[in-house]
């Protein structure tokens, strides 16, 4: 199989897809490795490594999207690259369909197969491809709300740690999943107050048994998150629906309880975001402010430590590519119940059900294409 790896260009998305050492393993396996020129750069990879092991640097990105039969990526395609999707063609990336019918639709229009890393699940609910940028984007979400309060970026002027004498901030972390543990993880290590809220009883007693001493845990309602708000200097939206779009757990309304300059970071942006005034944002104008609030909501957080990014993406993706290439996308999905279930859109039908429940559109069994 021809495997093709474009260069990201998504606003300040800096990772790429596949390491040099994934393309000795794919040239291992028979299989031969397209890079467009420059695609591994900013993630410290020179072209040179990949000549290395045994890739054709293109220059041409059309090219290389013609020539490919499977497009790896990291980022979802946006719009200049709809046209370049081809009919049969498999693409292996973060989709995030529920956040964009547009995109949605284009995958339909092009007959292309898209299997998502977001919904590729295990037996257990556990989400594989997920879980290495989620740790990233939680513990980047922390970091960079920290930033945001900050007076000269539009904030409250508070030092997340507080000193001496002086209170902590108070944060606020709903969804109690690998985002949200993460998140509380590097909050409260900077010495903040902070709550995790989840609907999960079982995981609640869980963390509050790991959790460190400054960080307590609540059931999430929307009259306890309402409760919290008018001490609250940070809220980090962490809740995940796989697949589907998420809730809005904080509205416009609730805003008006908040203190002006608190920050609001919102995670679940690339699911369409839990907060109702939430809009996608970008590494080169990450924030807005609605009703003197804060609003951090980058859709690729972890493009903005592309080293560190890449390496643990790559870490997870590349087994199930390789099997993919081996065996083609219908037998290897056949093989494997957790690869099956990314899977979102193949030869113009929409398989994954919450998709097309977003945009109620129309829904083929899987069982009908695979």
């Amino acid at each position: 199989m021809v495997i093709g790896v474009p260069k990201e260009i998504k606003s300040h998305e800096n990772r790429v897809a596949l390491l040099p050492g994934g393309v000795m393993k794919m040239k291992r396996n028979g299989h031969d490795v397209l890079i467009e020129k420059g695609a591994g750069i900013n993630s410290g990879f020179p072209d040179e490594k990949y000549e290395e092991a045994g890739a054709s640097i293109v220059d041409d990105v059309d090219n290389l999207w013609e020539q490919s039969e499977m497009i790896m990526k990291v980022k979802e395609p946006i719009e200049v690259e709809y046209d370049r999707m081809q009919e049969g063609q498999i693409i292996f990336t973060y989709f995030h369909f529920a956040a964009s019918q547009t995109l949605t639709e284009a995958v339909v229009d092009s007959g292309c197969i898209a299997i998502a890393y977001e919904t590729v699940e295990k037996a257990d609910g556990s989400l594989p491809l997920l879980v290495p940028m989620s740790e990233v984007a939680g513990r980047m979400a922390s970091q960079e709300g920290a930033k945001y309060l900050e007076k000269s970026q539009g904030g409250r002027g508070i030092l997340l740690g507080g000193i001496p004498g002086v209170k902590p901030a108070n944060v606020m972390v709903i969804g109690g999943g690998i985002v949200g543990v993460n998140a509380a993880k590097i909050a409260a290590g900077m010495g903040a107050n902070t709550t995790i809220m989840d609907i999960d009883m079982q995981r609640l007693r869980y963390l509050d048994d790991v959790m460190s001493d400054n960080v307590d845990t609540m059931f999430s309602s929307q009259a306890n998150i309402k409760s919290l708000l008018p001490n609250t200097d940070m809220i980090i939206g962490a809740v995940l629906k796989p697949g589907a779009k998420a809730p809005h757990l904080v509205t416009r309304e609730m805003l008006g309880d908040m203190q002006k300059g608190a920050v609001l970071v919102d995670v679940a942006i690339d699911q369409g975001g839990c907060f109702e005034t939430s809009k996608p944002t970008t590494h080169e104008d990450p924030i807005y402010e609605v009703d003197d609030i804060v609003h951090y909501c980058v859709t690729n957080m972890p493009g903005a430590v592309p080293y560190t990014s890449t390496l643990g993406l790559t870490n997870v993706t590349l087994s199930y590519a390789v099997n993919i290439a081996n065996k083609g996308w219908k037998q290897a999905l056949q093989d494997d119940s957790e690869l099956q279930k990314g899977l979102n859109i193949a030869n113009g039908q929409i398989v994954y059900r919450d998709v097309a429940d977003a945009f109620d559109m129309p829904h083929t069994d899987i069982s009908e294409v695979v």
